[in-house]
């Protein structure tokens, strides 16, 4: 007997109402009756239906019953946090900021918390701070995961003479430039065909449905901020078994950038819909969160989920034309996502991890951590360190905000530190500068215990949002300390 799979168009004919309650009962009923009849399952829904309130305490219908019924505007009561937060390890401590700090201890004294750990490149952000990671148990949060859900990394890996970057440098600048488009409201007039775009939840999710048109039309695209897409050196000095390429130098193609509007507009929905759902104190506000057994939950996870793919897709459409403008196919690529949340295993429980601006790291996990415009990036191998919860930083991370980065950094000097690199910038702005981020070395010594260097990537020709578009956007506090 097949796996019991229930549409929506099957849920609104027996005449279940809209969202939120169609997900839910398609995960509810899936999850826990696969091995039902599509009769039996349409049985129980439509009995569920008749008389929702005879299925309040039911175990497993509860929650799809609960949606059924008439909301009663709960009495809010303020969430208390704990006295003393759970042990969370930093790593690198002299290059973090108080700010981080603060909201990190913030964080770790949620009633929900079960572990944390701080990555070297940490500092201030919305909710969790960037590089913050938090083990829960049995709660999501969205601003644990962040605006930018599913923002990630990908290095597609090519077998090309290093020389021709520099011989076919107008080639090279050419092929970044048609690879994506840049800017935060960034659209193609011809969207990019995809699987992602026909995912069921588009169509049975009001919010999603209406993020669909736009959605379609960013596919590929790579957005504004700190998000780039280059051509670089990779040398790989010893042939690693897990990353295997033979050692040697290659031309790397590598991209970062997130879901988009998609992202963004999840982000903030859920994060409204948490605070208003828990009442915290005003220092953890924005670390509202949903159990697992919550509609709001259900939903949140699935459209987290879906983002993730999405920003997953809109890489592998830039390498797609990369590889074939190159005319070769990639000996390896190497991909990962950070401002996610994953359930994992941590001291023989499940949990939910959020990895704010960190990259998983569990035992033999590739992965890449970029430096800057001109410093090296990274690829690594992580050891599975329980400590840092199986993760390492996602970069070297901002010792200046934008605003101080455009107040203090002179375009005679980014033009120096280019020149010093040979490194040929197209786009970005004086925010992006690297005088605005830690010393990536210095990170990654922070965090040799997590990860293991198998390839390392040099940048040569950059591609960012402009200048002019990054100040039209006129970013307020927290698009300033976000940054991601």
């Amino acid at each position: 007997m097949g796996k019991l799979k229930i549409t929506a168009k099957e849920l609104r004919a027996i005449g279940y109402p809209e969202s939120p309650v169609i997900p839910v009962a398609m995960h509810v009923m899936e999850k826990n009756y696969k091995h039902h009849t599509k009769e039996e399952a349409v049985d129980i829904l439509k009995a569920v239906l008749a008389a929702p309130v005879e299925y309040t305490n039911d175990a497993v219908l509860a929650i799809i019953a609960e949606k059924l019924l008439p909301k009663e505007k709960p009495e809010e009561a303020e969430i208390s946090l704990n006295n003393s937060g759970i042990h969370f390890n930093i790593f690198g401590a002299d290059y973090i900021e108080q700010g981080a700090l603060h909201q990190m201890y913030a964080a770790a004294k949620l009633p929900v918390a079960v572990a944390g750990a701080l990555m070297p490149d940490a500092h201030h952000g919305y909710g969790l701070p960037i590089g913050g990671v938090l083990a829960t148990q049995n709660a999501v949060i969205p601003y644990g995961v962040g605006v930018d859900i599913g923002c990630r990394m990908c290095l597609s890996i090519f077998d090309i003479d290093v020389r021709d970057l520099t011989q076919r440098e107008a080639f090279f600048m050419r092929e970044l430039g048609e690879a994506t488009l840049f800017g935060s409201g960034a659209q193609f007039q011809q969207a990019a065909n995809h699987e992602v775009m026909d995912n069921p939840l588009f169509f049975e999710m009001p919010l999603l449905k209406s993020l669909h048109t736009r959605a379609w039309k960013q596919l590929g695209s790579s957005g504004s901020g700190n998000h780039f897409a280059e051509f670089g050196i990779i040398e790989i000095e010893e042939t690693d078994a897990v990353l295997n390429v033979p050692a040697g130098k290659y031309v790397g193609f590598l991209t970062h950038s997130g879901s988009r509007a998609l992202g963004a507009n999840i982000a903030n929905h859920y994060t409204k819909l948490a605070i208003s759902k828990r009442r915290l104190p005003q220092e953890a506000k924005h670390l509202a969160w949903f159990t697992m057994e919550e509609a709001e939950g259900i939903e949140y996870w699935l459209a987290m989920n879906l983002a993730g793919d999405y920003a997953s897709a809109c890489h592998h459409i830039m390498h797609d034309k990369i590889a074939k403008q190159l005319g070769r196919k990639p000996v390896k690529i190497v991909e990962n996502h950070h401002n996610f949340a994953w359930k994992e295993m941590h001291e023989g429980k499940e949990v939910i991890v959020h990895r704010k601006g960190a990259t998983p790291a569990g035992k033999n996990v590739l992965g890449i951590i970029p430096g800057s415009m001109t410093a090296p990036g990274f690829i690594v191998k992580g050891k599975g360190e329980a400590a840092s919860i199986n993760s390492a930083s996602h970069g070297a991370g901002r010792k200046m905000s934008r605003t101080q980065a455009m107040t203090n950094i002179t375009q005679h000097a980014l033009k120096e530190i280019l020149a010093k690199h040979h490194v040929k910038l197209l786009g970005g702005g004086l925010d992006e500068a690297p005088f605005a981020y830690k010393d990536i070395e210095a990170v990654m010594q922070s965090q040799q215990a997590l990860v293991d260097v198998v390839g390392k990537f040099t940048p040569k020709i950059v591609k960012m949002c402009g200048a002019e578009t990054n100040r039209t956007r006129k970013p307020g506090k927290k698009e300033a300390v976000e940054g991601e």
